[in-house]
């Protein structure tokens, strides 16, 4: 939320007015105006803006002060929804496996729980292990201490008979703190087209599972496939709400009482590497579903259990290792949000098993340990809710909830989650922020590093395998990875990947921006470049011809370009250099015509994946 406009901030926060005169201070300097110029509110010239259309302030002071929020455990949870959660265990360490056998999936469960993992997430059936030897898979698990999420699909109802026997032959004095989710995802599965349980098969199951003694919900209400598609937070948020009361209406409408109704949901939602946003998404999703509950006449469980998945879409094939540090902090923004389960995906999750030539143990085993660095190093499971009282945080959480409630309500008016999945009303509002997304991405708006910035064309080509487009996850970064892709072809073909000169003209305090930039930008389409360094126009003709380029980016000060462009440009054709661009704006030589000007013009916030695929058709690729 935006700072507003109070005209006396300097005497309601004491140092506002300073900081307001230096922020002018700085700006008119980086624009080149007088600071008068830029208004009485010269920080809003700095104000984010959200795919939610959500304002973010530079800074927060008391006066974005909201009311305190209720204690963890308490209505509407916002803060956590158990007062008397273990700190010495925060939240549960989630890990998923799935077989390949299930001989191999127990030995893989055992070790896990072994080395830190609390929870476990077993695909099955056609996700997993086969649903007849569930049992093999989950031997010597001791269920009333590691809670268990099933993932089987349209057989899932199968797999839960066979959990439900297995439960019937497992002792303890505490069958209710057994804690299970059959994962049935009909609805939200139905949007990723993922074959799953029928609805009504799936109420059929949540009266079984109602009957049992063990603490057991059948669906799972993925928020994670929205996400997935390209929706925004509150999107996402808002569209779990309402396939959670479309839940609701199917049990009730079956004399399913509401009270055994909201007992039989949980909730999954992506964590992204926004640490901050992610914080405010797990706060607010707990306030959304409290909401439904209160309306329901039933506040207090409001508390629907919350899995956090790190995010596929934020999960990049080039550079993964980067990927390490993307989940780091998205574990980090589940956890201190309050989810109850986090599972941390693998940094080469988004590459076939074996592609960068280390062990699925150690793939696992990062993912685990970044968990447990968080929980048993920086203890963040000590306290709940550390980020209550951030003004940012806070007002976060109470602008997300509202936007997510509106979109919410925008589904229900278009007749509730069913309605508007069958229109196609909610995967257009998902693919409009996606495109908004990808064009941002495209513009190197929004950095992916290792991907559209500081690429390293160095690592070693994926296979065809790795190359295939995902289907089910709108990757952040596929659309540079595609020009990758390209290169690599290329470089399978020819020996050497498309290549292009880089032309410094004057001293490097001049050139070194542009040449950085421009490098910088070719290498995410996989273009690599030579820089020719300080030459004389006749040496860079000669340095040109030499190499047989057909590419090359002249890279200097605008004052410079309108002394030496035109000349350059002129010798670098003579040489046979089919396109010469220049690292700087239009404008720079706006008085150059004919064979002087330049083909084209790289610039900061160009479209980049559209330049770069033009590039690498000229090149070949």
């Amino acid at each position: 939320m935006p700072i507003d406009s109070d005209p006396d901030a300097a005497r309601v926060v004491p140092g506002y007015a300073a900081w307001r005169k230096g922020v002018a201070g700085v700006l008119a300097k980086a624009r080149k105006v007088d600071p008068a110029e830029l208004g009485d509110e010269p920080e809003r010239l700095l104000t984010a803006s959200t795919y939610d259309g959500l304002r973010i302030a530079p800074l927060y002071t008391r006066r974005d002060e909201l009311p305190e929020q209720p204690l963890p455990g308490a209505f509407p949870f916002v803060r956590g929804g158990d007062a008397t959660r273990d700190v010495h265990r925060g939240w549960h360490v989630s890990a998923r496996f799935g077989g390949p056998d299930a001989a191999t999936a127990n030995r893989e469960i055992l070790a896990g729980l072994e080395n830190g993992v609390s929870a476990v997430w077993l695909g099955a059936g056609a996700r997993g292990v086969p649903v007849t030897e569930l049992a093999t898979a989950l031997r010597g698990l001791l269920f009333d201490l590691a809670p268990l999420t099933l993932e089987a699909g349209a057989e899932t109802a199968a797999a839960a008979a066979e959990l439900f026997a297995i439960l019937d032959g497992y002792q303890t004095p505490r069958r209710e703190a057994i804690q299970v989710v059959l994962g049935a995802a009909p609805l939200t599965n139905r949007f990723a087209g993922v074959v799953d349980l029928g609805l009504d098969e799936t109420v059929a199951l949540a009266r079984r599972a109602i009957a049992r003694p063990e603490t057991v919900r059948t669906v799972v209400i993925s928020g994670e496939v929205f996400h997935n598609a390209g929706a925004s937070d509150a999107q996402e948020l808002g569209a779990a709400i309402a396939a959670g009361l479309a839940y609701l209406r199917a049990f009730t409408a079956s004399d399913i009482d509401t009270l055994a109704a909201l007992r039989q949901l949980s909730f999954r939602f992506a964590a992204t590497d926004d640490q901050f946003a992610t914080i405010a998404k797990f706060r607010a999703a707990r306030r959304l579903w409290a909401r439904v509950a209160h309306e329901l006449g039933a506040p207090d469980l409001g508390n629907a259990p919350q899995h956090a998945v790190t995010s596929a879409a934020m999960i990049t094939q080039r550079d993964p290792w980067v990927n390490m540090l993307r989940t780091t902090l998205a574990a980090f923004g589940a956890g201190v949000g309050g989810a109850d389960l986090v599972t941390v995906l693998p940094f080469d999750a988004a590459l076939p098993p074996g592609e960068l030539e280390v062990s699925q143990a150690f793939s696992d085993r990062m993912a685990r340990n970044t968990q447990l660095l968080l929980l048993e190093e920086s203890h963040l499971g000590f306290v709940q809710d550390p980020a209550a009282g951030s003004w940012y945080v806070e007002s976060l959480t109470d602008a997300l909830a509202a936007a997510a409630w509106e979109f919410m309500r925008e589904l229900e008016r278009a007749g509730g989650y069913l309605a508007a999945l069958d229109s196609g009303l909610l995967a257009e509002r998902v693919a409009e922020t996606r495109a908004r997304r990808d064009s941002d991405v495209a513009h190197r708006k929004t950095a992916v590093t290792g991907v559209n910035e500081f690429p390293n064309l160095a690592e070693k080509p994926l296979s065809e395998a790795a190359r295939q487009p995902s289907a089910e996850v709108a990757r952040y970064g596929a659309a540079f990875e595609a020009l990758r892709n390209r290169s690599d072809a290329y470089l399978a073909r020819h020996g050497n990947r498309p290549q292009g000169l880089l032309v410094p003209l004057g001293p490097v305090a001049e050139h070194n921006v542009r040449v950085t930039f421009a490098a910088n930008l070719l290498a995410s389409g996989g273009i690599e470049t030579t820089n020719l360094g300080i030459l004389s126009l006749d040496e860079i003709a000669a340095a040109a011809t030499e190499s047989g380029a057909a590419l090359a980016v002249l890279c200097g000060s605008d004052a410079r370009y309108a002394a030496e462009a035109g000349a350059a440009v002129e010798r670098l054709r003579a040489a046979g250099v089919a396109t010469v661009l220049l690292a700087g704006p239009e404008k720079a030589v706006a008085e150059l015509t004919g064979t002087q000007r330049p083909d084209g013009f790289l610039t900061a916030r160009m479209d980049a994946v559209a330049a770069l695929s033009e590039l690498l058709e000229r090149l070949g690729a």
